[in-house]
């Protein structure tokens, strides 16, 4: 019988009696005279006959351990970091004694006693003898639970892949020896290099921030570090936003070290050879992990090296309760296992600049000559230029944009990036940018097949549209989809081919040939014999203009992500964008300086007190339920709230995602603001406050996000 309401379970003696064998068979071993005792004919475990017990139930009221009495049939096998079966919820109900359900669970400790004076249930079954909540992980999962004001449960599931028996069967390889040294390679661009690898190969633990230089040299920069750890005689993991760039570095690692010493981890291998990389992780044949995000919780053993590519990458940040982002976990596990740190990308965000303006830790970067001899000549074009001839005018290009492409084509492929996927344009005011929508239900508006306007939602007709802010009367589309802007691209360069990149259809490379690649974001193939020859950033001000604290940052890492993967100046490669020129994230580009953009985002975002540099909760359910969470939560002294406001209706079009309302349902959003140093305490509060209405079971579920990322 678990611990939670000391009711017996249907079959099992009383208290009593049970709590008498428990103690007699605990101080008979202390006195070196243990010998098997009886439960109702089974034997209990002499030794340490309680488990402590973290079941799978990701309730914040029920985020503790449960005892269990430990049946000396499973004795050897019933350790800490197994996986059990126990049952939960046991006790009476309609007069009749009921046993609970089966849930799954794992063990965390043995102890000689509970300190539960009821009744214990026994484990019910242990389901695998592999030992997989190792004490570093548990220990992992709870700083994070704790963090993120979430259970630990929850994090577990995160952590642990769930079980295939044909994987676990199988013996792992024994582990090879570690790897030679590597060389320097193209880390001696960067001032501190060469001594950050040599950190690693000593066994130090530098940490360091890294803004890497353009081009298609990265992967083989991450490997190098990550064997340089390897060669120290520790272990290394590598995470990165998706599975093609975890292709690349694992074929860079592979090279590198040869086979057998590391594995990828991502979810194209399929669940049961996932799970038997991971076991070969957690049993230490191997030492060295790459994935994509779910690989931050990997078990590396003896961690030297823990290393992010593109933390402002939105993929980093789990979907899942309670939402951790990779970076955090990472920083999390280079302090608690004294490991190296490296933070790397094109791009740098102001949480990035944080760690390097407080001193934890250190800028790794080239000079202004390197940054010069690599990056491409960044040409802008203002979103109001016209075209001053048929050609553009066709391809709806300013004259100075279509001659780049022009221009480049003529020396390899042209990449072109789209801000966003689909074909159907979305309208706004031609004047003020104000998004076009219905008046009845506020969706968007979309032109139909004769011209006439139409809500995309409520189908209601909109035949004298004007804008609601400046009063204009002319739409233009707000955003051209990828598929449409091949289409005119094509016409307007009929002899050229045109590929396009993007959600249904992911092109990892494309021939070195004269071709338009058209992508959405992140989607940008690389081009072989070296690089697009030109590209093209399409629509800036739609970047620009999305309601988000980030949208600077963000366009400019969407646009620093194309524009790597175009030649030099000294190749010739030329990138035109098209968003007004004197806007700080377009002289960013410009001058490839995303470590300037970003110091000046956090200097603004410290005078304003937002985040990164205070810490932030928000905190989203029906009206009443957010006010009386936050009435009864104890926030932290100086804690403001902000809000509640409405939050928008989800678009039915699209999938349901973690964190919408039900149907139906209308909820608010308020967030809580604190000083630096609070983010603790407000997490504990809000967490605190949860359970105490789930345990009253007053109201309904409110949703609670620490650091949410959408703040506008």
């Amino acid at each position: 019988m678990s611990r939670e309401n000391g009711r017996p379970e249907a079959g099992v003696p009383g208290a009593g009696e049970q709590l008498a064998l428990i103690r007699e068979a605990v101080r008979e071993t202390k006195a070196g005279r243990a010998k098997p005792r009886t439960w109702r004919g089974a034997e209990l475990a002499a030794g340490l006959p309680v488990a402590r017990v973290l079941v799978d139930k990701g309730l914040v009221h029920l985020d503790r351990y449960f005892d269990y009495a430990v049946p000396a049939a499973m004795d050897a096998e019933a350790q800490p970091g197994v996986r059990v079966r126990v049952r939960f919820g046991a006790g009476e109900k309609g007069g009749r004694r009921e046993g609970g359900k089966l849930v799954s669970g794992f063990i965390v400790e043995r102890v000689a006693e509970s300190d539960y004076r009821g009744v214990l249930a026994p484990i019910a079954q242990v389901l695998s003898s592999e030992r997989v909540l190792t004490p570093e992980l548990l220990g992992l999962c709870r700083a994070v639970a704790d963090r993120y004001a979430g259970t630990l449960a929850d994090v577990v599931q995160l952590a642990v892949p769930p079980r295939r028996a044909r994987a676990e069967a199988k013996p792992s390889p024994a582990p090879l020896p570690p790897n030679a040294a590597p060389e320097v390679g193209s880390w001696e661009r960067y001032g501190a290099g060469a001594g950050f690898l040599t950190a690693l190969v000593r066994g130090d633990a530098p940490r360091a921030v890294w803004t890497a230089l353009p081009g298609a040299t990265w992967p083989q920069e991450l490997a190098r570090a990550a064997a340089a750890a390897l060669a120290g005689g520790r272990g290394a993991l590598v995470v990165v936003p998706d599975g093609r760039a975890a292709a690349r570095v694992d074929a860079a690692l592979g090279e590198l070290i040869g086979d057998g010493r590391h594995v990828l981890l991502t979810a194209d291998a399929g669940p049961e050879e996932r799970y038997r990389r991971w076991l070969a992780v957690s049993r230490g044949s191997v030492r060295a992990v790459v994935g994509t995000r779910a690989a931050m919780f990997a078990p590396v053993a003896d961690l030297g090296l823990v290393a992010l590519w593109d933390d402002g990458d939105a993929s980093h940040s789990d979907p899942h309760a309670p939402q951790p982002h990779a970076r955090e976990v990472l920083i999390q596990r280079s302090v608690n296992e004294r490991a190296g740190f490296l933070l790397g990308g094109l791009s740098c965000t102001v949480e990035a600049a944080q760690l390097v303006e407080t001193g934890w830790a250190r800028p790794l970067a080239a000079d202004r000559e390197q940054v010069r001899a690599a990056a491409p000549l960044v040409r802008t074009v203002g979103d109001g230029d016209e075209a001053r001839d048929a050609a553009a005018r066709a391809a709806r290009l300013p004259t100075m944009a279509w001659q780049v492409v022009r221009e480049g084509l003529k020396h390899g492929p042209v990449l072109v990036q789209v801000p966003r996927r689909g074909y159907a344009p979305r309208l706004a005011c031609e004047r003020c940018r104000t998004p076009a929508r219905c008046r009845a239900c506020a969706g968007p508006l979309e032109s139909q097949d004769a011209g006439e306007l139409a809500c995309a939602w409520c189908g209601r007709p909109e035949p004298d549209w004007h804008c609601s802010e400046c009063g204009g009367a002319r739409l233009r589309a707000q955003i051209v989809g990828a598929r449409r802007t091949a289409e005119e691209l094509g016409r307007a360069f009929p002899a050229v081919p045109v590929r396009t990149s993007g959600r249904d259809h992911v092109l990892a490379t494309v021939p070195g040939a004269p071709a338009l690649v058209v992508s959405t974001p992140g989607a940008e193939p690389v081009a072989e014999g070296g690089g697009y020859a030109a590209a093209l950033l399409l629509d800036g001000w739609a970047l620009l203009g999305r309601p988000d604290l980030r949208a600077g940052e963000e366009a400019l890492r969407r646009w620093l992500g194309a524009a790597a993967l175009v030649r030099g100046q000294a190749e010739g490669g030329t990138v035109a964008v098209i968003a007004e020129p004197t806007l700080r994230p377009v002289q960013a580009l410009v001058r490839w300086d995303p470590v300037g953009h970003a110091v000046r985002e956090l200097a603004e975002r410290a005078e304003l007190g937002f985040p990164p540099v205070s810490r932030m909760a928000s905190v989203a359910g029906r009206a009443e339920d957010v006010a009386e969470l936050l009435r009864s939560a104890e926030l932290p002294a100086g804690a403001q709230v902000l809000g509640p406001v409405p939050l928008p209706i989800p678009d039915p079009a699209r999938p349901r995602r973690p964190g919408d309302p039900p149907p139906g349902e209308v909820w608010e959003r308020a967030l809580v603001r604190v000083r630096p140093g609070q983010g603790a305490v407000l997490a504990a509060a809000l967490k605190a406050a949860r359970a105490a209405r789930l345990v009253k079971r007053e109201g309904e579920a409110v949703r609670v996000r620490i650091d949410p990322p959408d703040l506008g």
